[in-house]
């Protein structure tokens, strides 16, 4: 059984599996509406986890491209245009907040 709460329209907008003051109503766990919120939470959980792990790629591939370069094996000028403009911007912000120090935390054991 969960405990429900509804805005004016009549949708869903807290649900609980423990009673709480504003709960207007109860839904038994094989409820569609139950079913649904549920459903909508892990999709929204999943789009999050999903969203951390492009900027943690994003931070990934930041530091490859300046190994890489930085070892000569490719130039920035090799990658496209809109690239080089972005790449340029973000390593303008990270000199500006310290260069690649410290990639690394100190609890990390590899670098990837």
């Amino acid at each position: 059984m969960f405990y429900v709460q509804r805005d004016a329209q009549g949708q869903l907008i807290r649900v609980e599996a423990t009673a709480y003051a504003e709960a207007t109503e109860t839904l038994p766990a094989n409820h569609l509406e139950i079913q649904t919120w549920y459903a909508n939470e892990a999709v929204e959980v999943s789009l999050k986890q999903l969203k951390q792990s492009d900027l943690d790629m994003i931070r990934v591939l930041d530091d490859l491209i300046q190994v890489l370069t930085s070892k000569g094996v490719i130039r920035v000028t090799d990658l496209p245009a809109a690239a080089q403009a972005k790449l340029m911007d973000r390593t303008q912000a990270r000199v500006a907040l310290g260069g690649l120090s410290r990639l690394i935390n100190d609890d990390e054991t590899g670098l990837i």
